[in-house]
């Protein structure tokens, strides 16, 4: 079913609607804005991400996360964006048309309704999740962030993340590692997960740290390779010349 015109920004009309507010709020940061918004339902109802995001896209990402949770829609919100995300990267068209500063919002607008009414959504709130995405993404265009649009969809993705409790891990090694080295690597990284947590491991192979290997999990990050080391003392030794 075609998408009506013009999504009005007179939010009350919209189920979820709340989400402009929130941006709003999340973006201003002002004691202005506390004032605005300390006896708004809105601001009252924000859901808490699992994590603190920054920058524009985390404030972004944030909002849209909340909304989406009071709608008790955040996987579907996460799977349609992710398939956004997608097409941007291989509908070479669709990405010039975000990226064209000469055309007007209108028109902008009106392709983007487009787009958000191709999109395969689930059959018992199809409607809902058009409308969170055509908001967001006008909500997007009107303040300039269209640009920005890949970055705010990854940080929401890491929210999801942290929602369902998964850690990522990324592990850098100079050789490929045999199956047996890589389940005694994942049971060791376990063990500084906190319960409930789950492990999300990445192995990679990069020749130029030479051995050892780079740990990077949660926020932690650990070089033990063997290249960091010979610069480490090859600073040492320069610095003593």
């Amino acid at each position: 079913m075609a998408l009506k015109p013009a999504i009005s920004l007179n939010i009350c009309k919209l189920p979820c609607g709340h989400l402009l507010a929130a941006v709003r709020s999340w973006r201003m940061g002002t004691e202005t804005s506390a004032r605005t918004f300390s006896s708004s339902s809105v601001q009252q109802q924000l859901v808490k991400p699992p994590i603190q995001v920054f920058g524009v896209e985390g404030r972004y990402a944030t909002a849209l996360y909340s909304a989406a949770s009071k709608q008790k829609q955040l996987d579907a919100v996460e799977k349609e964006l992710v398939k956004f995300k997608s097409t941007l990267k291989t509908d070479l068209k669709l990405r010039e048309f975000i990226d064209n500063p000469t055309l007007q919002r209108q028109l902008k607008v009106e392709g983007l309704k487009q787009v958000a009414s191709k999109f395969p959504l689930s059959s018992q709130s199809t409607n809902l999740l058009g409308k969170y995405t055509l908001i967001m993404l006008q909500l997007f265009l009107d303040n300039g962030r269209l640009k920005s649009l890949d970055g705010i969809i990854s940080v929401f993705q890491t929210l999801m993340a942290a929602h369902r409790g998964e850690v990522p891990c990324e592990v850098t090694t100079a050789k490929p590692l045999d199956d047996a080295s890589k389940t005694e690597l994942e049971a060791a990284l376990k063990s500084f997960l906190k319960q409930g947590e789950k492990l999300l491991l990445t192995v990679k192979v990069d020749p130029a740290i030479i051995g050892g290997m780079i740990v990077s999990i949660g926020d932690k990050y650990v070089d033990m390779s063997i290249a960091s080391k010979v610069k480490k003392y090859t600073d040492i030794i320069t610095a003593a010349v």
